[in-house]
């Protein structure tokens, strides 16, 4: 599908995602379109209205929009689909959702059952039944239940998708809500358990308890039967820092430790160990990542570290005992080494063994670690075919079991039940065939971007297509916050374009991390022009070897892929016929004053900053595009809910291209969120509308 990789996961007052119309300057000579900013007034939703009645009508109207929308609706509500689980005490959870069941149902099943071809599940909470009852638009937005009897949990409802949510605690045996019980009004933020009668809760606490970005500041600690306003202060950030939030860290048979965070950037953040009162710093550097298992802390360097006498270089993974590393010990182990082509995806963790899933030129392979006399035992694991690979333990406390999912963009994802220490592999489910792939051929190729760098990209076609520039080609890309674009198989994407005659094409761009911090720094602030490079090169690389041309050439991002296609378009728009532009950032002069935009400033730089405005202009969509130049035809997609990238950004450029007479279109869903839907059949004729744009586009 569209838009994989969203920005930050973060979460906002939901007093703050609404901009009143007092809030926003109606006219402006520099930009006249600023009351399209306010997400709910009643010009603006005219206007939205008015938009999406015009492509509505428009590529409804077209042959393909009812058959594509159909099947795809057919795949998102399969039952065939793999039910992914998460094991807690004795069940597996998952939360599903069908034609029947909208909302979804958060549902459960043993281990045994689960082995079968087909589960019998024992349903926890039916979403659309509580939506009906409570006259809500609840969106599931996932639960944190109590360790380690899980019998009470922590679930997380959304209003139309939104980031913002309600927290509530549910008994798991009653399947209740629990009366009187823990309840975190709607907003960005959540709750963790401390104990059956204790949370830590960073949420809205009022005025002047959010950050610029408009997470919470303020973590407390609420005891069960007082009022959240009096609970005792845990941590307070600063409001110019990201968000604060804590969590227990819990396994059986090793301390429990409660730990703070603080991020003050979106890239850096200091993790506190809380003992009674008191805070001690876990003193690595800032950019790092530290996570604690079993007894070790590992840690993630984004940076190389001098520490110890020894040097760690960027992108290592290090573990070391806690206790003796608070106790001032820097003599870690290197778990993992990168090399320039070769990046950590991740890793899970065991009953005995640490998983270590390793990227290889965007291709994964995974390497089991055990300790034995204080040494580290590596043993490479085998995976057929050579696409995505992921893993996670499947219960840690008991056992050395693990999850393994297999895909790659033509092999039907393949979910397998493993055991660390063996090459006992057992497969428990696996996606139907969606499309006939037979005809289909992946092949990865390399383009050189304008600085000399090579970029990987993947290009999934006809056995037989011809190298004649007549193919319509979709380019996808992302190019930020360190997120890779893997192989993965989208059954939306065989129907609705593979098998329609098209060509799918995976750009592995700077700023993303198929290799590494360094392949995502080298995109960072005032480098951001080397992502559109990156990108434009690999179409330019497609028309080199006539797969395509500018004639039948597309490009497709969200969320930051948004405004990468958004920049791209604006700087080189012969290359392209049209552009598919999905929950964007546009307008970099104000992305930062916009609901969740401030957190994002490590990544793309600020705009108040003259020094730091002088390299964002250059690229910042809105600020860019003119009239009197041939554009390619887009279709900008975003959602009304989405409390994380402001619907304003795609309204005003649409507005500002309209009445510089480009040729635009333009849908906007009224809930969804940032994921730009709340259900399936919303997803279904989202994506419909998307491809039935660019098969007429490119036809």
């Amino acid at each position: 599908m569209f838009g994989r990789a969203l920005l930050g996961t973060f979460a906002m007052s939901a007093s703050m995602f609404i901009v009143s119309s007092a809030a926003v300057a109606q006219t402006s000579v520099e930009d006249p379109y600023l009351w399209l900013e306010d997400v709910m007034g009643d010009k603006a939703i005219a206007w939205v209205k008015e938009q999406n009645a015009k492509t509505q009508k428009a590529l409804e109207a077209q042959p393909q929009f009812v058959p594509i929308r159909d099947k795809v609706l057919e795949v998102v509500n399969s039952k065939e689909r793999i039910p992914f689980v998460q094991k807690r005490g004795a069940f597996l959870y998952n939360f599903w959702q069908d034609e029947t069941n909208i909302r979804g149902l958060w549902r459960r099943t043993t281990v045994e059952e689960y082995k079968k071809p087909q589960p019998k599940w024992e349903t926890v909470l039916d979403l659309d039944q509580l939506a009906k009852d409570e006259h809500e638009n609840w969106v599931w937005k996932g639960s944190t239940c109590l360790y380690p009897t899980h019998d009470r949990c922590l679930l997380n409802l959304s209003r139309g998708g939104a980031d913002a949510q309600v927290t509530r605690e549910f008994d798991v045996p009653t399947k209740t809500f629990v009366k009187d019980g823990f309840v975190v009004k709607e907003a960005k933020g959540g709750a963790a358990w401390v104990d059956r009668d204790t949370l830590f809760v960073q949420t809205d606490f009022g005025p002047g308890s959010m950050t610029q970005s408009g997470y919470p500041r303020i973590v407390k600690e609420w005891k069960r039967g007082t009022p959240l306003a009096s609970a005792n202060i845990v941590f307070e950030g600063k409001e110019a820092d990201i968000s604060a939030s804590a969590m227990v860290d819990e396994a059986k048979g090793y301390p429990n430790r409660q730990l703070v965070r603080r991020a003050v950037t979106f890239y850096t953040a200091e993790t506190f160990l809380k003992e009674g009162g008191k805070l001690t710093k876990i003193e690595v550097q800032d950019d790092a990542t530290p996570t604690i298992v079993w007894d070790l802390l590992t840690v993630r360097l984004k940076s190389d570290w001098l520490v110890g006498g020894k040097s760690y270089p960027q992108g290592a993974l290090l573990a070391i005992n806690f206790d003796k590393f608070m106790k001032g010990e820097r003599n870690f182990d290197v778990l993992f080494t990168p090399t320039a082509r070769k990046s950590l995806a991740g890793f899970t963790a065991t009953k005995n063994y640490l998983i270590i899933n390793e990227l290889d030129n965007v291709k994964n392979q995974l390497v089991e670690l055990k300790r034995e006399n204080n040494k580290w035992i590596r043993r490479a694991i085998a995976m057929p075919g050579s696409g995505s690979v992921g893993v996670s333990g499947i219960d840690s406390d008991e056992s050395d079991d693990y999850f393994v999912t297999l895909t790659d963009y033509l092999t039907p994802s393949t979910l397998f039940w493993a055991t660390a220490g063996s090459d006992k592999r057992e497969k428990l489910k696996s996606l139907p065939a969606f499309f006939d792939a037979t005809p289909f051929k992946v092949e990865q190729f390399s383009a050189t971007s304008k600085d000399g760098e090579k970029i990987p990209y993947f290009v999934v076609m006809d056995k037989n297509t011809k190298l004649d520039g007549s193919n319509p080609t979709l380019l996808y890309g992302y190019g930020g916050f360190e997120i890779s674009m893997l192989p993965a198989y989208s059954g939306g994407t065989g129907l609705g374009w593979l098998a329609q005659g098209g060509v799918y094409v995976v750009a592995n761009i700077r700023g993303g991390g198929e290799f590494g911090p360094r392949w995502h720094i080298a995109g960072l602030k005032a480098n951001r022009q080397k992502v559109y490079d990156d990108f434009i090169a690999v179409g330019e690389d497609l028309i080199a070897k006539k797969i395509s041309s500018p004639r039948h050439l597309a490009i497709s991002g969200g969320s930051n892929g948004g405004l990468l296609v958004g920049a791209v378009a604006v700087q080189r728009p012969d290359l392209f016929r049209a552009v598919l532009c999905s929950v964007p950032l546009l307008d970099m002069k104000r992305y930062n004053k916009l609901l969740a935009g401030a957190s994002w400033v490590a990544e793309y730089g600020n705009p108040d900053d003259p020094k730091e405005w002088e390299f964002i202009s250059k690229y910042s969509p809105y600020q860019n595009v003119k009239a009197g130049v041939k554009m390619p035809k887009i279709l900008f997609v975003t959602s009304t809910r989405d409390d994380r990238v402001h619907p304003g950004h795609a309204r005003k450029m649409m507005a500002r291209m309209m009445e510089q007479g480009h040729d635009v279109m333009y849908y906007e869903n009224i809930e969804g969120g940032h994921a730009g839907s709340a259900n399936n059949t919303q997803l279904a004729y989202r994506t419909a509308l998307q491809y039935t744009f660019l098969l007429n586009e490119l036809k």
